[in-house]
């Protein structure tokens, strides 16, 4: 057979290179294959949602009477949770002040403050975003904060 060989290389003195090429380049393909195969896997796991493991989603109601009730909404909005606040009973300047502070509070937290009444606003956290007709007719009548 070694004769055989010799004039086969002498014949086509390149083949065996280009056999040695597509063998690395099927390995290459198959490696590829491999890993896209590996990474649709880990996109399908990470899509799937462990729907007890979410946190529970809060609404708090509050009507504070003083301005040393802003530390409570304050923490109630660090916690991530959603506050209705009702100024319907509140001095005009402790609920001016209250106001002032919770825009601070909401904007250092990249959350929002809409008023949806006269006097009550909602406050909520970056993740929460607030849709409706009520708010379309605020924003269209000027109450909009």
């Amino acid at each position: 057979m070694g004769l055989f060989d010799d004039l086969k290389k002498w014949a086509h003195p390149y083949a065996d290179e280009d056999d040695d090429y597509d063998m690395e380049f099927e390995e290459i393909s198959r490696k590829e294959s491999l890993l896209e195969e590996r990474r649709n896997n880990d996109d399908r796991r990470g899509k799937v949602v462990n729907i007890h493991a979410t946190t529970q989603l809060k609404v708090v109601l509050v009507k504070p009477e003083r301005f040393e009730n802003a530390s409570e909404i304050a923490d109630h909005l660090k916690e991530k949770r959603t506050v209705v606040v009702n100024l319907e009973s509140t001095n005009k300047d402790i609920a001016r002040r209250l106001i002032d502070f919770l825009s601070g509070v909401a904007y250092a937290g990249e959350g929002k403050i809409k008023r949806v009444a006269a006097n009550t606003f909602i406050i909520t956290p970056y993740s929460v975003d607030i849709m409706g007709d009520l708010i379309d007719e605020l924003e269209n009548s000027g109450v909009y904060f």
